[in-house]
């Protein structure tokens, strides 16, 4: 999928696949995850710590290989929205949307008039620092920005019809810990309960043409999940993946080095006895 903005990406039912940045927001994350097969990126500000300065950044890094950014931002704030708006992410992903009325707040918050309210800021990082006609460039703005809803809680999979159908939600985005919580078994993903309530969220989409979403631990759960109809798989997050990395790396040299001075013993043994 080359070169794909996140519009096109949510207008296409096939699956995209990505990766969630929540620790290492290097110069050169965009190129690495780029030339790892990435259709998008999933940058976090829910729990990372990353503050705005370090989302602008990033959201340059991103652009410059040709990378498209979902900022999850820590709230339903206008604040933090509309900010992570202006500092160029084409997809704001929001924790715990619930119900069609957080939606409508979350969508006011993106869109400029007439589909929202916006607080209009031109020619800065959203436009490329770009002059133009001014109605024209709210339009591509409008057109440009997704939303992503987070569905983590056991209302918002009772209200996952009413989000789905909202001409502002582009993507119904299943936060798996979370939900499990709200569902009374945390972490039990086998459940009939959870499994039941992924259901409900997957109808919810393939009835009202909306894409589906969650991130992923590993290769298998992503594929079972895109059986389920989740186009949108995030793989991992660059924090494990990167720890995984180095203890595979560590553990094959730690037994390959013990296991190797142990057979070394035994001769050193017999050599000095032969002395």
């Amino acid at each position: 999928m080359s070169h794909a903005t996140m519009r096109e990406m949510c207008e296409d039912a096939g699956p995209k696949f990505g990766h969630f940045v929540v620790e290492f927001a290097t110069p050169g994350i965009g190129h690495i995850l780029k030339n790892a097969g990435c259709d998008f990126v999933l940058f976090d500000c829910e729990h990372s710590g990353f503050g705005f300065e370090t989302v602008k950044s990033a959201v340059r890094y991103l652009e410059a290989a040709r990378l498209p950014a979902i900022v999850r931002v820590p709230s339903r704030e206008y604040q933090h929205i509309a900010r992570a708006m202006d500092m160029g992410a084409e997809g704001i992903m929001l924790p715990m949307v619930s119900t069609p009325e957080e939606a409508q707040s979350i969508i006011d918050a993106v869109k400029y008039v007439p589909e929202g309210k916006r607080g209009v800021a031109l020619g800065i990082a959203h436009d490329a620092y770009r002059g133009g006609d001014v109605l024209a460039k709210l339009a591509a703005q409008n057109r440009r920005s997704v939303v992503f809803a987070q569905i983590e809680t056991k209302e918002g999979v009772d209200n996952a019809d009413a989000l789905a159908a909202m001409p502002g939600i582009d993507c119904l985005w299943v936060g798996h810990f979370d939900l499990s919580c709200s569902l009374g078994e945390p972490g039990q993903f086998q459940s009939r309960t959870f499994l039941d309530a992924i259901d409900t969220v997957a109808q919810a989409c393939r009835r009202h043409g909306k894409r589906l979403g969650r991130l992923v631990p590993d290769v298998a759960t992503g594929i079972e999940y895109h059986g389920k109809g989740f186009d949108f798989l995030c793989y991992a997050g660059d924090v494990w993946t990167y720890q995984a990395a180095v203890k595979s790396g560590i553990d094959g040299l730690r037994a390959g080095c013990v296991s190797a001075s142990a057979a070394e013993k035994p001769q050193k043994k017999n050599a000095e006895k032969g002395k």
